[in-house]
């Protein structure tokens, strides 16, 4: 049977340090495709080096960005990678297979998300095993979401695929809470504009110790020792802080009053 062919489809600003890593684990795709929002550093370049597609185009959001290199692709079937994610070793069979003896009524597949973080492998707290449907029939699917929490669709039944996507989305605590203070300003602008319930001590407090207690010690985040201890007040702390800046939305940012 001859096989399927497949593009992979990236989006980048400003990732000459992750692009390269990514890029070799996608080699044998017939067609890579990478849409950038108009970096700064080499990122373009390594793209065009390694022979990939690409398209600048200043960012209007990551849902439109990923349709947009999705309009892009030359084949049918899909992966959608971010610069800072790899596949691990023994993807290419197990895509190349799948590809080949899918049945018709499959529009997608799940991958399993490993995140490496702070020297280690992450494999409790939530972090691991992380499904997400990454590779898919475009004509069947797209993805959709709000500005932080996008995700494909597909119409179409959706197999798992025993795939390990590498992820390194922080390169150290100074970069994880840099991304959390960016991340809790869009989410606190989102919900006020959605016009989201007033905030209390209870929903800043309650919300953080139930995401704590969640990872740490539901999903077991305590068995990755002292990171699976720092990744959980993390969490914490971005969840305060999405409702702290909500409620100063709420009542904040008049000036003082004249003396």
């Amino acid at each position: 049977m001859p096989s399927t062919p497949l593009s992979v489809c990236i989006i980048t600003y400003n990732e000459a340090a992750n692009l390269p890593r990514c890029l070799a684990s996608v080699a044998f795709a017939e067609d890579i495709v990478v849409v950038d929002s108009q970096s700064t550093d080499s990122t373009v370049a390594i793209a065009q080096a390694a022979g990939c597609r690409v398209f600048v185009q200043p960012f209007l959001g990551y849902v439109v960005q990923k349709n947009l290199a999705l309009r892009h692709a030359l084949h049918r079937w899909v992966l959608c990678l971010d610069a800072d994610e790899w596949l691990r070793p023994g993807a290419e069979a197990r895509i190349r297979e799948a590809l080949a003896t899918r049945t018709p009524d499959v529009a997608g597949y799940t991958l399993q998300r490993h995140t490496y973080y702070l020297g280690a492998w992450i494999n409790h707290g939530g972090w691991w095993p992380e499904y997400k449907l990454r590779l898919f029939d475009h004509q069947r699917g797209q993805w959709c979401g709000d500005a932080l929490h996008e995700g494909v669709r597909v119409h179409g039944r959706v197999a798992h695929l025993e795939v390990e996507i590498g992820h390194r989305s922080y390169t150290d605590m100074a970069h994880h809470l840099t991304k959390l203070n960016t991340y809790t300003t869009v989410m606190a602008d989102t919900l006020h504009t959605r016009g989201a319930a007033r905030v209390g001590g209870w929903t800043l407090l309650g919300h953080a110790l139930g995401r704590f207690y969640r990872m740490f010690l539901l999903k077991g985040g305590w068995r990755d020792g002292l990171r699976g201890l720092i990744i959980a007040v993390i969490a914490a702390f971005y969840v305060f802080m999405k409702y702290a800046k909500l409620w100063e939305r709420q009542h904040g940012g008049q000036p003082p009053p004249e003396e």
